[in-house]
């Protein structure tokens, strides 16, 4: 398992289009991809799911990573958050 802390830049937070952006990320990597807000735990690879976090700019945030393609999936959506 791989993991990255990571503060979420974009002035807007996590909004629509950088949830969809993740998405089309993690969709295309072989990884079980979850972020980890607060005491929240959401595939990455669900908008809705991202969406629902509703997380602030400023805010930290995890994303833990496993399967072949994990530091290369982590490293796409921490270029996207940060």
């Amino acid at each position: 398992m791989i993991e990255k802390q990571i503060v979420i830049k974009s002035t807007v937070g996590l909004h629509a289009s950088i949830a969809a952006k993740v998405v089309q990320a993690a969709s295309k990597y072989d990884v079980d991809i979850n972020l980890y807000y607060h005491d929240k735990v959401i595939d990455v690879k669900s908008i809705l799911g991202l969406m629902s976090l509703a997380i602030p700019s400023g805010e930290n945030v995890v994303i833990k990573a496993t399967g072949p393609d994990a530091e290369a999936a982590i490293n796409d959506i921490a270029s996207i958050l940060e």
